[in-house]
């Protein structure tokens, strides 16, 4: 796959297409897709497919398609999740797309799950009051939506997709984007090249990596985040990671995931004892809230009565057929699920922070465009609900695509830098040291319970290590991880997936979301270490 598609249109010396997408997931794809016949260039680091969390999403996609569910619905469970800051238009918004997303995956040929009448087959999920997660053979969702929008993408002569280019930097003037500085890793020209952009759209992925046990694949660093927030875009709900609650642990890096579908078809959670634990800390027990689960889940694992997963009743014999993918891990891991309890652990697996965008996907700075996991649209709050990031990355993409064929309809080539930048960074497929560390440091001091000492401790060797970092990329990363750290910090309350030991209830006068620059934190991480309280942030 990778080999067909590493040009699927020519790339001259000459020129690149006015439209360029930094991300080859889902939301970067169906962006693309949306923005046909018109020419876009998609720079990827992996292999389409390959290095996308879209495409080891198992759940499937949140839509109020079945009898007796309505958009109203969708919106309350959200609205319920996030933990009183999502932002009401804009659940709204995406809710009220999400049946005409569907049927535009379904003309891209994804097989979702029918019944017997030839409906659309959905399930329930944490949090959900009715079945609405569309799926594709139980946990199959996200390998199948890729493998057909891959597909889609590989049949469309106006897509042209840069594989083995690392993105590291974005050009400005003033806060016009200009283009990007991307590194080829293959070899196939100068190590570096300017590639111009009159729209740029960021669809980047997530921060996963940055935490030791994570659900993500390594390209999941934050860098498009970082890379936005040098280049000036605000950043908003920073301080809200969300850790799935049932990791398979096995010591796999990344973790294999038990998809949450599991406790939706019945599937109980219990210690080394045999206690049903979430039963006395929630009235919906493993149907809880996410951060409730998670947090429950960690309090097992870190008291040392360990925590698992229980489907032998609720799935049984059929479990193969049903879940293929958790039972192709389970085998891996020498575990029979229809015999066996599954250990489980929380792991970093959603961000809900990131690049601030509008209802059309613009950020804070002029022809930067993001849409996926790298954005904070405000849709999910403090607590994403349960199959609404494959959601958001379709609605969001799309409405990307249309904005910029309204505001620029008529494309045009650019030239590339003909400059032979020298090597200056060679990238290799192990974490360095120094990136081992800081995952050790962000999964301790800023993982699924926060203390005021361990999050100062943290922020002070984010710091430590940025002081004597000399790689672009990795500063990219650093930055996100930076200004996650402030905010946590500065966040005095729990609320949603941010859970400090300090300030274990909400506070009212919080239920805002959160805005930040690089600027504002880089100034609120100096006053942080020297011992002031010089903290105050932007909020809405």
């Amino acid at each position: 796959m990778s080999e067909q598609l590493s040009f699927l249109r020519p790339v001259t010396s000459t020129g690149t297409d006015d439209v360029v997408i930094i991300g080859g997931g889902l939301a970067g794809l169906f962006c693309a897709l949306k923005l046909a016949p018109r020419p876009v260039t998609i720079l990827t680091a992996a292999s389409l497919g390959q290095g996308a969390s879209s495409a080891w999403a198992q759940a499937g996609i949140a839509a109020a398609v079945s009898k007796g569910d309505t958009v109203e619905k969708h919106i309350a469970d959200t609205l319920e999740a996030g933990a009183g800051i999502v932002d009401k238009n804009m659940i709204r918004l995406m809710a009220s797309e999400a049946s005409d997303r569907i049927h535009d995956l379904l003309e891209y040929g994804v097989p979702f799950d029918r019944d017997l009448e030839g409906q659309l087959a959905t399930s329930r999920e944490a949090a959900h009051s009715e079945n609405r997660i569309v799926r594709v053979k139980g946990d199959m969702a996200g390998r199948a939506i890729m493998e057909a929008l891959i597909d889609a993408v590989g049949n469309t002569p106006s897509i042209r997709v840069l594989e083995g280019f690392v993105v590291q930097d974005i050009v400005t003037s003033g806060k016009q984007v200009q283009g990007v500085i991307a590194r080829d890793q293959a070899g196939r020209g100068p190590n570096k090249l300017m590639l111009p952009a009159r729209a740029l759209v960021m669809a980047a992925g997530g921060v996963g990596h940055l935490y030791e046990v994570t659900t993500n694949p390594a390209e999941a660093r934050g860098g498009g985040i970082g890379m936005a927030a040098r280049a000036g875009a605000m950043l908003a709900d920073m301080e809200f990671v969300q850790f799935h609650p049932t990791a398979i642990d096995t010591g796999e890096d990344p973790a294999p995931l038990a998809t949450e579908a599991l406790r939706g078809h019945g599937a109980t959670l219990h210690n080394k004892s045999g206690d049903r634990f979430m039963v006395p800390l929630h009235e919906d027990a493993e149907l809880a809230p996410r951060d409730v689960v998670a947090r429950g889940i960690f309090e097992e694992v870190r008291s040392g009565r360990g925590a698992y997963l229980d489907c032998r009743k609720a799935v049984g014999r059929g479990f193969e057929e049903e879940f293929p993918t958790v039972f192709g891990y389970c085998q891996v891991a020498d575990i029979d699920p229809v015999t066996d309890l599954i250990p489980v652990v929380p792991a970093a697996h959603y961000f809900m922070g990131g690049i601030l965008t509008d209802a059309n996907g613009r950020s804070t700075l002029d022809g930067l465009w993001a849409c996926g996991e790298v954005t904070s649209t405000g849709a999910h709050g403090a607590n994403r609900l349960a199959s609404n990031s494959l959601l958001e990355a379709v609605v969001f993409a799309a409405r990307i695509a249309a904005d910029i064929q309204n505001l620029m309809p008529a494309p045009k080539m650019a030239d590339w830098s003909q400059e032979a930048l020298p090597q200056d960074e060679v990238e290799v497929p192990e974490d360095s040291a120094e990136m081992k560390r800081l995952r050790q440091t962000m999964s301790s001091e800023f993982g699924v319970v926060r203390t005021p000492d361990g999050m100062m401790k943290g922020l002070a060797t984010i710091l430590e290590i940025e002081a004597g970092n000399t790689q672009q990329r990795f500063e990219n990363a650093l930055i996100t991880a930076k200004m996650i750290a402030v905010s946590a910090i500065i966040r005095k309350e729990s609320r949603g997936s941010h859970f400090r030991t300090d300030f274990p209830h909400e506070n009212p006068a919080m239920a805002k979301r959160s805005f930040l620059s690089l600027d504002e934190a880089d100034k609120i991480a100096r006053s942080l270490i020297d011992g002031r309280e010089d903290t105050e942030r932007v909020n809405a």
